[in-house]
Parts: structure tokens; sequence; C-alpha cells
């Protein structure tokens, strides 16, 4: 099997495992915070506290639907939504782990080139590093609860994904429909949480690294810089 089988099936293998394991720990109604708020306004397609979350609640309204007029399981199905884009946050993550540990041992464009011995190490990340922020406290805690920060984590984790996988095929024809994908995902993201938007100084990082000729602390310091602006701009503009 080669490396972008054995990636793949991987990421989906820990994705399933983070998925069941939050269906099996769901909250079986609401529970702290704003999950009353969320689940009441998701289900009548009503409005939350500022600055609102229309995607997020469209998408909690459809997981409603699963309740199938059974009004005592209707925040239940909600919170099986969280638990849903949870696992693929981590499908995500493995994927983004081992994108970066694979720069270690060899480049993008020479993945045929991967000794049996750097594939377990590569894939032995990504694993253990998935996993590890699968049970950690405070993910687990709202990938069972109908709250947006489980959807807003699956927006970060796809757009930062995305952007590895702009540098992969950076060089390529066609290569900018991953930097229009992050463009899109940010301004969906923006109707779930605006958590999303702090990844923006680390979208202009790697683009950095990856089109500079000669990297310098300078460079480095004023890409940030833009990065902040750009943030800035868009939170506040």
């Amino acid at each position: 099997m080669n490396y972008k089988k054995i990636n793949n099936l991987l990421g989906w293998a820990v994705g399933i495992i983070a998925t069941l394991t939050y269906i099996l720990t769901l909250e079986k109604t609401t529970s702290w915070w704003d999950t009353g708020e969320f689940i009441a306004s998701a289900y009548k397609l009503q409005i939350v506290h500022q600055p609102g979350a229309p995607l997020f609640l469209m998408i909690q309204n459809l997981f409603s639907n699963l309740a199938l007029g059974d009004n005592t399981r209707i925040a239940y199905w909600m919170n099986v939504g969280s638990a849903v884009c949870s696992g693929l946050t981590i499908t995500f993550l493995f994927w983004t782990i081992t994108a970066l540990a694979k720069k270690a041992y060899v480049s993008f464009s020479k993945t045929e080139g991967i000794s049996e011995g750097n594939l377990i190490k590569i894939m032995g990340a990504g694993v253990v590093g998935a996993l590890a922020y699968t049970f950690s406290d405070t993910f687990w805690f709202s990938a069972v609860e109908s709250e947006v920060y489980a959807m807003s984590s699956l927006c970060t984790a796809v757009v930062f994904w995305a952007i590895l996988k702009w540098e992969e095929h950076a060089d390529e024809p066609g290569s900018d429909r991953w930097l229009i994908l992050i463009a899109y995902v940010m301004g969906l993201s923006i109707g779930v949480h605006l958590l999303n938007l702090l990844v923006i100084p680390a979208i202009a990082l790697v683009v950095y690294f990856r089109r500079s000729s000669k990297i310098t602390g300078a460079g480095i310091a004023k890409t940030l810089g833009i990065g902040i602006l750009v943030l800035a701009i868009v939170l506040w503009g």
C-alpha cells in the first residue's frame, strides 16, 4: 500500500474512533452555558446572542430532524451534530500532522521515496497526536454538546489542512484553487464562530515560507504583521 492510501485510511480510522467516542458519551439533553439557547434557537431557526451563528443554527436544525418529531430527542440529535463535526476535526488534524511530519523526511513531491521506517514514524505521529487531542479534556467537553466550538474547530482544521495542500501543489497549475477554498471556508466559518479567523496570520507565514527565496527575520515579522492586519480588517474593517 502506498503512502496516500495508508494516510487516507488511518485518517478516517481515527476520525471514526473519535466520532464513536463522542456519540457514546453524549449529553442526553442540554448542558450548561449556552447550549440551551443554541438548541432552542436552532430548532426554531431564531437568533442567538451576538455576533450570531446562522450557519451553525441551520446545520443543527438539519440534525434536529433526525429526532423524527420526538421533541425529547431534539437536543440529543443536535449533540450528535457536534460529535460528527468533532470527529471530522480529528480526521483533518491527523492529515495535518502527517503532512508536517513528512516534511522532516522528504519533500512533498517525493512521497514514493519514503522508507518503511519513516512511514511508520509519520503515521505514528499522526495517530498519537490526533488521538491525544481526541481525548483531551477541553475538546472532548465541547464535542458532546450543541455548542459552536465543535463546528468552529472543524472549520479551523479544514482551513489549515487546505493551506498545507496548497503548499504541496503551489508550483502546479491551478494550485490557487486551494486558496479560494480557504477563503470560502473562512467566510462560512464566520457564520459559526469568529475563532477560525485566528488562522490568518499562520496562513500568511506558510505562504511566506513557501514563496520566499530567502527567509529573514524581518521578512517573518513583516509577514506576521500583514497577517494580523488582514485579521483586523476582517474583524473590524
